[in-house]
């Protein structure tokens, strides 16, 4: 598709030249026409980007920093050659036009206005991209700030999040689709003003004060695991949408290192919890286990799988007689298949079954007879925690196909996997992470309403929190094996109560 991209004279910004490039890769060709806007953005926004550049030490590389109109080409396509418009400016409503236009809205407001007000209100904008002829709304999305702490930082995040909807709303708008996951409200004022960068400055100088002393007590952050044995018959999180009933119980850690992202699964009568072994140390992970006894104690932590990268979510799983682990690599860019070789302690690694891409949490599950793999993907720099694609493949190994729509989703509240499929009264439902209130902070149950080679849908049904059944102020993953349930979230580990790592290492060997 040939592209008219409609900017504002004043909107010459990195996150463009991204934005072209990741269309010319799609397969369109691009230009711009410079329009005046109609709402402007205050300098003092710029003068805020320069001050965070400064105070926190950025390389000038983000999405929100200014560019030289002459890296970006000016020219407009012929009318003869373009094929639509696609409409970023502030210059009013959007008057018709002789080709088709896609008008592209943050919070209700025009791009770069909205995008900077929400950030400036310590929030992530709704995008929305809308066939003007019509007024449908072809494609939206939220995206997620990662715990940024400076407007610059979510601005970069936002636009990151814009510019996979945009990609998004092509792909569908060409296919004849028309989507929209998210409800939209009404629309909140715009916050431009130097008064509202004044405000938020202060705001994220008392936030990175009270971070940095945090830090400077407790290692952080720290990450625990619950688990409980549920009984015969006995109800649990997937049957009661909620975390009530039988206590659960802490897994206990030596202080300097943290436990997190649990997967149980029972083999020979033996129940067993895999998970991620987070050195606070040496800033590195590795997968452990322990062994559940009858009784519900549990074994000391042992080692089952160490890389020179960084590896989480240990997705644990049975096939074909054997256990297989899909753990989380994508400090690596890659994503390999494992084989217990024996359970629990050693392992194989059988394939890299996708390579060279950066995926969170990725989850399998077999639907109407085909294999599905669901994953975050991050694309550029924008959040490990807001797009989801989905893969088939034929087996295990591969090759693994992306989905036709992937990113099939674009939203913090919902797209990042939390745990392992379950079904629910013969349907298929997935835990989500919601981390509009900062990561890791919320688990969303999600029915699958749709799956398929050509489109996907699901509906957050219930959404947990912590609070009297499981304290903290942060819950991230819901698994269950069995009778055997786990979740994990966060507690507090002060650094001169923690135990020394040397006197604990014993407890991490692999076994012989």
């Amino acid at each position: 598709m040939h592209l008219t991209i409609r900017v504002d004279r004043t909107g010459a910004r990195r996150w463009l030249l991204e934005l072209v490039n990741r269309l010319r890769q799609k397969g369109h060709s691009c230009a711009f026409e410079v329009v005046d806007p109609r709402i402007a953005l205050p300098t003092s926004v710029d003068r805020l980007v320069d001050l965070e550049r400064l105070l926190y030490r950025f390389d000038g590389t983000g999405h929100c920093e200014k560019v030289d109109w002459g890296a970006l080409s000016t020219r407009h396509l012929d009318a003869r050659s373009a094929d639509a418009i696609l409409d970023l400016s502030a210059s009013g409503p959007t008057r018709p036009d002789r080709l088709p236009c896609l008008q592209v809205q943050s919070d209700g407001h025009p791009t770069e206005p909205g995008t900077w007000s929400a950030a400036l209100s310590s929030r992530m904008p709704t995008i929305l991209v809308t066939d003007v002829s019509t007024g449908t709304v072809v494609a939206c999305g939220e995206p997620c700030a990662d715990n940024a702490a400076s407007v610059s930082e979510r601005v970069n995040y936002a636009f990151e999040g814009c510019i996979g909807v945009i990609v998004m709303a092509l792909l569908r708008w060409k296919r004849g689709g028309a989507a929209c996951a998210i409800s939209v409200g009404r629309s909140p004022p715009l916050r431009n003003s130097p008064l509202a960068a004044l405000e938020y400055l202060c705001r994220s100088i008392a936030f990175s004060a009270a971070r940095y002393l945090y830090h400077l007590c407790c290692y952080a952050p720290h990450w625990r695991i619950g688990w409980r044995m549920l009984g015969a018959g006995e109800a649990g999180v997937y049957e009661t949408l909620t975390l009530a009933g039988r206590p659960w119980r802490v897994l206990p850690d030596p202080g300097v290192r943290f436990y997190a992202d649990p997967f149980p699964i029972q083999v020979d009568g033996r129940h067993f919890i895999f998970f991620e072994d987070f050195d606070h140390q040496k800033q590195i992970a590795r997968i452990s286990y322990v062994e559940i006894g009858p009784d519900g104690s549990a074994s000391p932590v042992r080692a089952a799988l160490e890389e020179p990268f960084h590896l989480s979510y240990p997705f644990v799983f049975e096939d074909g007689g054997q256990i297989w682990m899909l753990p989380e690599s994508s400090a690596d860019r890659t994503l390999s298949l494992y084989r217990a070789d024996p359970l629990p302690h050693r392992w194989t690694k059988e394939a890299t079954v996708i390579a060279d891409v950066q995926l969170s949490d990725a989850t399998l599950v077999c639907h109407a007879g085909q294999l599905w793999m669901f994953a975050c993907e991050r694309a550029g720099i924008g959040s490990y925690s807001d797009s989801l694609s989905l893969f088939t493949a034929p087996e295990l190994k591969g090759p693994w196909r992306p989905h036709a729509l992937n990113p099939v989703l674009i939203n913090q509240r919902e797209a990042r996997p939390a745990g392992g499929f379950f079904v629910r009264n013969g349907r298929l439902w997935r835990p989500v992470q919601d981390c509009h209130r900062g990561y890791g902070t919320g688990i969303g149950l999600a029915e699958v309403i749709r799956l398929d080679e050509t489109g996907y849908e699901q509906a957050v049904r219930a959404v947990l929190w912590p609070g009297s059944d499981w304290s903290g102020r942060r819950l991230h993953t819901l698994t269950r094996y069995g009778a055997l349930e786990c979740i994990d979230g966060s507690a507090n580990s002060l650094k001169f109560a923690a135990c020394d790592p040397v006197r604990t290492e014993s407890r991490h060997r692999p076994e012989d």
